[in-house]
């Protein structure tokens, strides 16, 4: 699937033709860490962009039929351009923005919820690298891309942060299959050029090489389209110091400033991984430090896990603006830690959410959503300081809103507000099926039917996954 010079360019689902598109019923999302926005009995009108540009909230319970002809009438509309979306008469039914995943390693995902009594350096060795490896064929690769596609576009997640692997040729193939599925990635080809298995690892030039392919067959693929249209993107990936020689990261850091590119990489994950790191590099004075001295902190990186930050490490990231994947589920899988949220969130750090696939089981940002609140809670069981404990809506935040910040899409990605594009899921609570139960009394109660949304919830009451206002996945 791959272009060439005499392929013709692929097409995206996220970017197909589309009329002007009307959706009403209730629309939920976070405007702000810990607040939540529900608005029952709203219309939002969608361009052929797939940019809201209408959003108005009527009296609930009002007609849904006179609330949609008042809209067309005020914006001057014409009724037979316009598709009409009416969710309105189901009161178990909402549309929430779509998941950002910032940080999912895609060739591993066979691996989920194989990691044994493995921690991290193991892990790596038993079970990672082996699979990654096997990525040099590329039937390998498109099998395993396509099948990690749809399962997470099938969660809800609409924007995912990828790392691939070292093979220039599979990693161009996850681009092209985000892209023609109509998930926004930022596509990130592996970097690791030391203390890598013998059938998996890189010479610096060998790297580069491929780097630079990568990048211009990304670029390539999203060629004249306007921001808000760039369904995936490069991303400059080191996996982290412990792979990759200082030389490579240097010219990595360059590379990225030199094109502005997002960047990617592992930080504090495990205390024997720090102490390795630290031996490795002593002419630095943190592990962070070494991301800074490279040029590898920007506005633009996102920095996984971060469990075991110092002060100074976390004053860093503040200072050069650096985002945080937070991955509960996988640092509970191979007991790496519990990262202090609530610490970072106070002093300014943006944070987001990460599967972590496949440290983390699961492909899902909800089951992430869960767990970070979970883990917070037992960070307070230590502690007995309750301010720790994160809500239901700042965990939903950090699923959408601060995905976007972490990947600086958040202008327009994240938010049901005007001159916002439609990245949604439509969520039904009583779908066939639903692995949640609802009672009459509840109707309404919009706190409660969220919380057990977020602990009780799974894919399957994600029954429709927009991406830039067009519909990419139906279930119904």
């Amino acid at each position: 699937m791959t272009q060439d010079s005499h392929q013709p360019k692929i097409s995206s689902l996220a970017l197909a033709p589309i009329k002007f598109k009307l959706y009403y019923g209730t629309f939920v999302y976070t405007p702000a860490l810990g607040e939540l926005s529900v608005s029952t009995d709203t219309c939002i009108g969608v361009d052929k962009k797939g940019t809201i540009k209408i959003k108005k909230q009527f009296e609930e319970g009002s007609d849904s039929e006179s609330n949609i002809d008042l809209v067309i009438a005020e914006n001057g509309l014409e009724r037979s351009e316009l598709e009409i979306l009416d969710y309105s008469a189901d009161p178990n039914k909402f549309f929430f923005p779509g998941f950002i995943d910032t940080h999912i390693h895609a060739p591993q995902v066979p691996n989920n919820g194989i990691f044994g009594n493995t921690t991290l350096l193991e892990w790596l060795e038993k079970y990672t690298f082996p699979l990654e490896a096997s990525f040099k064929d590329v039937k390998t690769a498109s099998y395993i891309y396509n099948k990690v596609i749809d399962r997470t576009l099938t969660n809800g997640t609409t924007l995912a942060s990828y790392y691939a692997t070292i093979h220039e040729n599979a990693t161009k193939l996850l681009n092209d299959i985000a892209y023609l599925k109509g998930q926004r990635a930022m596509i990130g080809k592996t970097c690791m050029n030391q203390h890598s298995p013998d059938n998996y690892i890189e010479t610096l030039d060998e790297c580069k090489e491929a780097q630079y392919g990568v990048i211009k067959h990304v670029e390539e693929t999203n060629e004249g389209h306007e921001s808000f249209d760039v369904i995936t993107k490069p991303i400059i990936t080191p996996r982290f110091a412990g792979s990759c020689t200082e030389e490579l990261m240097k010219w990595l850091g360059e590379l990225s400033q030199s094109g502005e590119y997002h960047v990617q990489t592992h930080l504090s994950e495990n205390h024997g991984e720090i102490k390795w790191i630290a031996d490795m590099f002593p002419h630095f004075d943190s592990y962070a430090d070494i991301y800074a001295k490279c040029n590898l902190l920007t506005n633009r990186t996102v920095l996984a896990h971060c469990i075991h930050i110092s002060e100074e490490e976390k004053d860093l990231l503040v200072k050069h603006n650096s985002g945080i994947s937070h991955c509960p589920t996988s640092n509970s899988s191979i007991t790496s830690g519990e990262a202090r949220i609530r610490w970072l969130l106070d002093n300014g750090v943006k944070v987001s959410l990460g599967t972590d696939c496949s440290g983390g089981f699961s492909p899902s940002i909800l089951t992430v959503a869960r767990h970070a609140l979970l883990v917070s809670r037992h960070l307070v069981m230590k502690s007995k300081q309750d301010q720790q404990k994160l809500t239901t809506a700042e965990v939903l935040f950090l699923a959408t809103v601060g995905g976007a910040q972490v990947l600086n899409v958040d202008s327009y990605l994240g938010k049901f507000e005007t001159g916002f594009q439609f990245d949604a899921q439509l969520i039904d609570l009583n779908v066939e099926n639903s692995p949640l139960d609802l009672f009459p009394f509840q109707q309404g109660r919009w706190q409660e039917l969220l919380d057990k949304w977020l602990f009780n919830g799974d894919d399957r009451n994600t029954v429709k996954v927009f991406v830039n206002g067009r519909c990419v996945v139906s279930k119904v």
